[in-house]
């Protein structure tokens, strides 16, 4: 039995999280969906982030670093939000999108903190 409706409320719970999704990246849909009530469009920054993380798939596989790279997280700032994108290891084609205020968040924790939760994921 998957456990994601936990992890989503758990990942709310990192300082400055606006909201979080699990995404498909091959449709850009999110598997699960929450936020904190402002507001925000988490499937359009899932869908947002999605293109990002084909982008830099592409990219890595143009520069043929061979077996095993892959990517861990992205991360795109604007001037208040960051957004944390962390793929699934062991389901390259799920990724975490969070979504964090700038002024509130603390990256290092907020990714130590979805790297956590991405490995307790049971689909």
């Amino acid at each position: 039995m998957s456990n994601l409706p936990a992890l989503l409320k758990d990942a709310l719970t990192i300082e400055g999280a606006l909201g979080v999704a699990l995404v498909d990246a091959a449709t850009g849909l999110p598997l699960g969906a929450a936020d904190e009530g402002t507001g925000l469009a988490v499937e359009v920054a899932a869908a947002g982030g999605t293109d990002v993380v084909r982008a830099m798939r592409r990219t890595l596989d143009g520069l043929r670093l061979g077996d095993g790279e892959g990517i861990e997280d992205l991360l795109v700032t604007t001037t208040t939000q960051l957004h944390l994108l962390r793929v699934v290891s062991g389901h390259p084609g799920l990724f975490f999108c969070l979504v964090l205020d700038r002024d509130r968040a603390t990256l290092g924790m907020a990714r130590f903190r979805l790297a956590t939760i991405e490995k307790e994921l049971v689909l």
